[in-house]
């Protein structure tokens, strides 16, 4: 294995608990890594906003990957590379969604706009990202500035059916992913978090062999694909681990902390 010069971690289910929380051991770690001289940084399906509380805490100078990758942004949250879903394709996006009545988002750079305010996932998205969302009657006048789009259902297999469709429906004109088993996530077209990884080793002047990625949902996928070293979860599915080149502990037992003690022995070996 190549010596590990830059990690690129998944945030929700990798570096946090389910209860949306940093422990002391991952906080340690990312220390670690930084006086190591590896440099660290992270993308999520998350918004900007949701990202910012991150930033500091965990020492990162580098930008970061919201809406799955799809934009960069520097660590005030201001956009660096900023990729927008087609309007025509936020449309589309939309009325699927409507077809199969899964609760609807749309996330701009700077606000998260939904019609529902009691949807089953507000409260669970607000602790997430700690941002209360606007609430509008129309997307309409908000989709020439759609970063990413969420359908969020308790019905996991029917949110399975609804990505198939979404495909079928958009094809080439954005992409659709889980990113949980409740979140259909619909992004820029191109752009995904193996962009983001790439876009971030060409930034520090290093080769993607060099680069350890660290996930758990089926949208890290596009990550493990380019990095020298992939790190899949203990509590990610079977399917996500089968694209990892090794699985650590899960995310409630420090399976963050664990993946970078290893990478450290590795590159001190």
């Amino acid at each position: 294995m190549s010596r590990i010069a830059l990690v690129v971690s998944d945030v929700d289910g990798t570096l946090l608990t389910k209860d949306k929380t940093l422990t002391d051991a991952a906080l340690k770690a990312a220390q670690r890594l930084h006086d190591s001289g590896i440099a660290f940084t992270i993308t999520s399906s998350r918004p900007a906003i949701g990202m910012r509380f991150l930033v500091e805490p965990l020492g990162i100078t580098l930008p970061v990957g919201p809406f799955n990758g799809s934009s960069i942004v520097d660590v005030n949250m201001h956009p660096v590379e900023q990729n927008l879903i087609p309007t025509s394709a936020a449309a589309r996006a939309i009325d699927v969604l409507d077809q199969f009545g899964v609760d609807i988002w749309l996330f701009t750079n700077e606000v998260w706009l939904t019609k529902h305010p009691d949807g089953d996932y507000v409260p669970n998205e607000k602790r997430a990202i700690r941002a209360d969302p606007t609430i509008v009657e129309d997307f309409s006048p908000y989709l020439s500035s759609a970063c990413k789009i969420v359908g969020s259902s308790r019905d996991f297999e029917l949110l399975v059916r609804c990505e198939a469709a979404m495909h079928d429906a958009l094809g080439s004109q954005a992409l659709a992913v889980r990113s949980q088993d409740y979140y259909l996530d619909i992004t820029p077209p191109g752009r995904d978090k193996g962009t983001f990884v790439t876009a971030m080793a060409q930034r520090l002047g290093v080769p993607l062999s060099a680069v350890a990625t660290i996930g758990d949902m089926h949208n890290d996928v596009a990550m493990f694909k380019v990095s020298g070293l992939s790190i899949a979860m203990g509590n990610a599915s079977d399917e996500v681990k089968g694209f990892a080149s090794r699985v650590t502990t899960s995310n409630e037992d420090d399976g963050f902390a664990n993946a970078m003690e290893l990478i450290l022995k590795e590159n001190a070996g």
